[in-house]
């Protein structure tokens, strides 16, 4: 089931959370949308591809989607890449970083003249009337990773920063930190980095006008006060290489 998270004058953003069965990992993919043009962002693998097409085509003919967006390399994000290039005219847009692996996901010579390639400090995507930000995020957790943040809807698409996975309504907003907190604080331990770039990250993004972080897992951050706390919160947040000690380095 699709959720629109805005809706206004020729602007659309979709969420769809249910999409993944079985065992494999919860994920979120989302359809951005502005005056007749689309972008798809971390689309998924083949058990969200045919579900996620017919659910786009409620909104758009899906041959003439523009972009599929992958946020870093990871198979929950981009691994349906070749059926996107064989169903669609779309460009698929990739971090600088990981496009000489994306080919690994499709067939040789399909990606000739399909590819906008992601430089190391972001771009600045046309999408319709709208300039898409992609957000260096590096090592967020991947270390060549992005962001993108809309500025008409004024949502922040956060991939694997906020990841979250609580029991119930994954559609329910966020509107404290504390109720999700349980959910998220061992995964970011260990995913992301260190607290340097959390730092970072929270910097660059505080002056941004952001009034939803939607996350590629779980529920969104909805709200001024959800988005400060969890802006706070990682740029608080001791993680990864700053966990690390020789006892984490023996020889089994």
């Amino acid at each position: 089931m699709s959720v629109e998270l805005y809706n206004k004058k020729e602007h659309i953003c979709v969420a769809f959370r249910d999409l993944v069965t079985g065992d494999a990992v919860q994920a979120n993919q989302f359809l951005i949308f502005d005056h007749g043009h689309a972008a798809l962002l971390d689309p998924g693998g083949e058990l969200t591809y045919s579900r996620l097409f017919m659910a786009i085509s409620d909104y758009m003919n899906v041959k003439k989607l523009d972009y599929v967006i992958a946020s870093h390399q990871d198979p929950d994000i981009v691994a349906s890449v070749n059926k996107w290039l064989v169903g669609t005219d779309c460009k698929v847009v990739v971090p600088s970083l990981w496009e000489r692996f994306i080919p690994h996901f499709t067939r040789p010579g399909r990606l000739q003249n399909r590819v906008v390639s992601i430089p190391d400090q972001g771009i600045n995507l046309e999408l319709g009337n709208i300039r898409l930000k992609a957000l260096p995020a590096h090592f967020l957790h991947a270390e060549g990773n992005f962001q993108f943040y809309d500025p008409i809807s004024k949502i922040l698409f956060s991939g694997d920063l906020g990841a979250n996975l609580p029991p119930g309504d994954l559609d329910k907003p966020v509107k404290k930190l504390a109720e999700i907190l349980p959910y998220m604080d061992g995964f970011h331990k260990r995913y992301m980095n260190s607290n340097r770039v959390c730092r970072y990250w929270a910097n660059m993004v505080s002056s941004l006008e952001i009034d939803m972080i939607v996350p590629q897992h779980g529920r969104s951050f909805v709200g001024k006060k959800a988005v400060a706390e969890f802006i706070n919160w990682v740029a608080n947040l001791e993680c990864g290489i700053d966990l690390m000690t020789q006892s984490h380095y023996q020889a089994p």
